[in-house]
């Protein structure tokens, strides 16, 4: 049974942010048609451009917002929640990478009252905007830094709203102060490509941005297609392993995990599909056609030396040597934020999976 928060302000305060201007980001008004409708010759022109107006608006208007807006997020237990927004937020915490990136690519900087938790350097196209941004010196906010930030929405993962970080998400919306998490951090759920493009599109929502962020999910279902297209006639789809050397661990992205959706959407097959962590004898028995090595460069690190780090591990591994991905030299490294929690990377982690199982594939 769904528990129903409404993330409101007392009415003066409704009121008082209603005579506020604010520097909404300017709408992503491109569309792509699948076709254009012929136009008849003996049509008047002044008509046709009344026509085009006229779809425009209408366009326009379906991907509106109307508010009062009403999205399921999740508590920390990951109970559902349906939290009611009566207008875009305009003080919004985003921690962690995907949520920053997120409001940076959807132009939602001028929304950010601060900003935390970055284990990268954002992308080139969105460092401009991200330098307008409050940065704060703690990775992970603290009560206190928060609560003195007095924010009307946090954009997180579900890991911050623990009793040892910001405390249960229900505390703040009876506070007033909406929040969202990435559904992919939900405790015990499938990690899905669905869930990604369904977070964008509700930040697009509660925003009022719905085409551009529209845009990004149709950009990266687009690299699907295109894969699935030009691999039709591949009859043999490779079988894969997602793997994460942790010290004396090895980390297996199954059927449950994103990086394992991402590579059977694709239309590989996952090698061991049901393991959470594997041994070398388990990689062995399934001697995959391709092996994918998870790596992440923190700040500070090196990259090329993190990745190369991990590769090793499976490459230079003598009890490893008679595997076919390692014969064949199909052994590829993914970055963890592409294929976990991925946000706007997604599209990414799909292109790095699509080459590396396809090599031989014009998917350009």
């Amino acid at each position: 049974m769904k528990n129903k928060y409404v993330s409101t302000r007392i009415m003066a305060m409704v009121m008082a942010a209603a005579m506020t201007v604010s520097a909404a980001p300017a709408v992503y008004a491109a569309e792509r048609a699948d076709s254009e409708a012929i136009k008849e010759d003996n049509q008047p022109a002044a008509e046709d451009s009344t026509e085009s107006a006229d779809t425009e608006d209408s366009s326009a208007e379906a991907t509106k917002t109307e508010y009062p807006l009403t999205i399921t997020t999740y508590d920390y237990d990951g109970n559902e929640i349906e939290t009611t927004y009566e207008k875009a937020p305009e003080k919004v915490l985003a921690v962690y990478q995907g949520s920053i990136e997120t409001m940076l690519a959807l132009g939602l900087e001028d929304h950010l009252v601060a900003t935390a938790g970055l284990d990268n350097e954002v992308p080139e196209d969105l460092k401009e905007a991200f330098s307008k941004t409050n940065y704060l010196d703690e990775f992970t906010p603290s009560l206190e830094t928060v609560t003195m930030l007095e924010p009307d929405m946090i954009l997180s993962w579900s890991s911050l709203f623990s009793d040892k970080n910001l405390g249960n998400v229900t505390d703040w919306i009876d506070k007033g102060c909406s929040t969202y998490y990435n559904t992919n951090t939900r405790p015990d759920g499938d990690r899905t490509l669905e869930n990604e493009f369904t977070d964008i599109l509700n930040i697009g929502k509660i925003f009022d941005v719905q085409d551009k962020a529209q845009a990004i999910v149709d950009d990266a279902k687009a690299v699907i297609d295109k894969t699935l297209t030009a691999t039709a006639d591949v009859k043999d789809k490779p079988s894969v392993m997602v793997l994460e050397p942790l010290g004396d661990d090895i980390t297996n992205y199954g059927v449950k995990s994103l990086g394992g959706d991402m590579v059977t959407q694709l239309g590989a097959t996952l090698a061991n599909p049901d393991a959470s962590t594997v041994g070398k004898e388990d990689i062995i028995a399934a001697n995959p056609d391709v092996i994918f090595v998870v790596y992440m460069p923190y700040a500070g690190d090196d990259p090329e030396t993190v990745k190369n780090s991990q590769l090793a591990v499976i490459q230079d591994d003598e009890s490893l040597k008679s595997l076919d991905a390692v014969k064949n030299g199909r052994v590829y490294p993914i970055m963890l934020s592409e294929m976990y929690a991925s946000a706007t990377r997604t599209q990414d982690g799909i292109e790095t999976f699509a080459k590396g199982l396809y090599p031989d594939v014009n998917l350009d």
